[in-house]
C-alpha cells in the first residue's frame, strides 16, 4: 500500500480529523469512492485476526478482573501453579480491544501474570466503537492516567501468585503512558517497554529509575521527532535503556490485526527482545 494512505490513516487514528473528513480525503487520494472502499479493510483493524493465542488456550487462565477499586481490565495467568513475574499491558488509543487482550494472553504464554488494564474504566469501559474509544481517551486528564497507572502497578506488585516484580509494556498511546510511569518514579515499576510511544520531556528523565526498552518504527516521523532529545537525556543521566529503530516499517507495526501497518519480521524481533528484557529484569 502506498505510504500516503497509511499516513492519512495515522492522522485520523490519532485525532487529526473525524471519520467523515478521513473518508473524504481518502476518496480524493484514491481517486474514487470505489478505490477508497477497497483500501479500508487493509487500513482498519480486523479483530477476526485477534487470536494469536485463543482465550481457551489450555496453558492459561483468562478473566475480566478488578485488581483494585476502579482498576478493571483483563487478567491472564499461566495455568501451572507457581510464582510468576507480572506485566502490566497498556493499550493503544483504541482502548482494551480484542487485539490488546490477545497481546495480554501472549505475555502470559511467555511465563508472566499479565494484566491488560482498561484506562476507560471510569468512563464505563472501552466501547466497541473505536472512534468513540479514541475520543474518550482524549478526555482523560494526565492525573486520571497517572492515578490509574500507578494504582495498577501497586496492586500488581502484591497480586496473588506474583513475585513482587512488575514491568509495563505499552503500545502507541500506551507506550507514551509507559514513559510517563517511568518518569513518575513509582518503585513498583521494575522495567518498562514502550512501543512507538510519545517521549517525556528531557527535564523529566532524571526521575526515571526503571530500565527501559524503546521500540520505534522507521517511517513514524510523528513519534520519531522526539527520539533524539530523549535518547540524549537518557545517556546524559546514565539511565539503563535499549533503543531500537526498525527501518522501513510503520507506526503500529506490532498490530497484526492491521494489514497495512503490521510487519511480522519487525514485530517478531521486537517481541523476542521484549520478552528477554522482562525475563532479565523481572525474573
Amino acid at each position: 500500500m502506498e505510504q500516503k494512505f497509511i499516513d492519512l490513516f495515522d492522522r485520523y487514528t490519532h485525532g487529526g480529523m473525524n471519520r467523515r473528513d478521513f473518508l473524504e480525503r481518502l476518496t480524493l487520494l484514491a481517486g474514487s469512492t470505489a478505490a477508497a472502499t477497497a483500501l479500508l479493510p487493509a487500513l482498519e483493524n480486523n479483530y477476526a485476526f485477534a487470536a494469536m493465542v485463543p482465550e481457551d488456550d489450555p496453558s492459561i487462565v483468562a478473566e475480566a478482573a478488578e485488581i483494585a477499586p476502579g482498576i478493571k481490565g483483563y487478567l491472564v495467568r499461566p495455568k501451572a501453579p507457581g510464582t510468576y513475574p507480572v506485566v502490566f499491558v497498556i493499550h493503544e488509543n483504541r482502548g482494551l480491544n480484542p487485539h490488546i487482550k490477545d497481546v495480554t494472553r501472549r505475555v502470559a504464554k511467555e511465563g508472566f501474570i499479565a494484566f491488560g488494564g482498561d484506562f476507560l474504566t471510569a468512563k464505563g469501559g472501552t466501547p466497541a466503537d473505536e472512534d468513540k474509544a479514541r475520543d474518550l481517551i482524549g478526555t482523560l486528564t494526565p492525573q486520571e492516567i497517572s492515578t490509574f497507572g500507578t494504582s495498577a502497578l501497586d496492586a500488581l506488585a502484591k497480586i496473588e501468585g506474583g513475585n513482587g516484580k512488575v514491568g509495563a509494556v505499552g503500545f502507541c498511546w500506551g507506550g507514551g503512558v509507559v514513559n510517563q510511569l517511568a518518569v513518575a518514579g513509582d518503585p513498583s515499576l521494575k522495567a518498562g517497554v514502550a512501543y512507538y510511544g510519545m517521549q517525556p520531556k528531557a527535564a523529566e528523565v532524571p526521575k526515571i529509575t526503571a530500565p527501559l526498552m524503546l521500540h520505534y518504527a522507521g517511517l513514524d516521523d510523528r513519534i520519531n521527532a522526539g527520539i533524539k532529545d530523549y535518547e540524549a537525556a537518557l545517556k546524559k543521566d546514565g539511565k539503563v535503556f535499549e533503543l531500537f529503530v526498525y527501518d522501513g516499517v510503520n507506526h503500529a507495526f506490532n498490530n497484526d490485526t492491521n494489514a497495512a501497518r503490521y510487519n511480522k519480521d519487525a514485530a517478531d524481533l521486537a517481541w523476542g527482545r521484549t520478552v528477554g528484557f522482562f525475563k532479565k529484569y523481572l525474573g
